[in-house]
Order: structure tokens, then sequence, then C-alpha cells
């Protein structure tokens, strides 16, 4: 079944299909089908959040003179204060240097995660510098939950 036609965050045209695409289009008669396409997203999803999970995310800051480590998930697993950035910072600049360094570690992290889901699920966040871009999706789902929690 060809579904509804839509931009992702990168420009490109893509397509929803199956059940998903029925429903958003207001055609969704087969439950069971939309069930079943679900689950099979949602079975992906968890397994590029697994996969996602296990990498690592490295940043720096101070000029390479503060690396740190975070998992996939954004959890901190290691900073390394070098020699220089000992002798050249003061207490309060290396404390400063250690949390951007965090900070630039867990936003790569953030943006595989969003890719890792906009590969998934075809769909890519709003992107807070650019308010006219493409946005998510509605959800194809709403309107039929809507009328069943109305009991239409």
């Amino acid at each position: 079944m060809r579904g509804a036609s839509r931009t992702s965050g990168d420009g490109r045209e893509m397509e929803r299909t199956g059940q998903i695409a029925a429903f958003a289009a207001g055609r969704g008669d087969d439950v069971a089908g939309l069930l079943r396409e679900v689950g099979e997203q949602v079975d992906r999803l968890t397994g590029a959040l697994r996969e996602l999970s296990g990498r690592e995310v490295e940043a720096e800051a101070a000029g390479g003179g503060i690396r740190v480590r975070v998992s996939g998930a954004g959890r901190l697993l290691a900073v390394t204060v070098g020699a220089r950035a000992m002798r050249d910072l003061d207490h309060e600049e290396l404390g400063r240097a250690v949390v951007e360094a965090i900070g630039r570690a867990r936003e790569a992290a953030g943006a595989e995660l969003a890719e890792a889901l906009a590969e998934t699920t075809g769909t890519r966040p709003p992107d807070p510098a650019d308010p006219d871009g493409v946005r998510v999706p509605a959800d194809p789902l709403a309107p039929a939950l809507d009328a069943l929690l109305r009991g239409a």
C-alpha cells in the first residue's frame, strides 16, 4: 500500500507505507495490521536503541586538555585531565572545561540517538535552530484515538 509523502529532516521525500499511512489518511480499517506494523516498528527501534547504548562517544575541551567519554545513552564513563590543562587552568576554568566537554559528548550522543530514531521511524525532530524547518509528522493515530475516546 502506498502512503502519504512527507519530507525528512535532510530534505528527502519520504513515504508512509502500510497501515500507518492508511490511518493517517483516514482509511484505517485493519487494526490488527496496524498493531502488527507498529509492533515491527517498535522492534526495530528497540534494536537500534540497544545498539546505540553499546556505543561510546568522546569529546574534548580546553584545546584537548580535557577529554571525556560517554555511553550512547549519555552516561559519563571517563574524564581525563591532561597535564597541560592542570598546569594552565585554575580550578574554576578546569571545572567549566570538564562541564563543557561532558556537554559536547552528550550532545553528540543525543545527535546519534536522533539519527537512529530518524532512520527507524522515518521522522526527524524539529531543529530548535531552524524554527521554520521540518517538523515531526503529526501522530497518524491521534484522530482515531480521539474518536475512540469520545465514543464516536
